[in-house]
């Protein structure tokens, strides 16, 4: 599991940044960019995201038994 940011929905509020204890968001060119070597994966910053472009991306969506 890891967290991604949605580029396209990122409207550079910085809100994340504030909340995110690990300093591991910074704003490049107007959007939010996480750096995961130092994210811990806490999600604090995913309800501060004011655009929800912030989320949890699991990598086992899509995989499975077909059900």
């Amino acid at each position: 599991m890891r967290i991604v940011i949605d580029q396209n929905l990122c409207c550079g509020s910085a809100k994340c940044i504030k909340v995110c204890p690990e300093n591991a968001i910074s704003l490049v060119d107007g959007k939010a960019v996480l750096d995961e070597a130092k994210c811990d994966l806490d999600g604090l910053c995913i309800p501060a995201c004011p655009k929800s472009a912030i989320e949890y991306e699991d990598d086992y969506a899509g995989v499975g038994c077909g059900f």
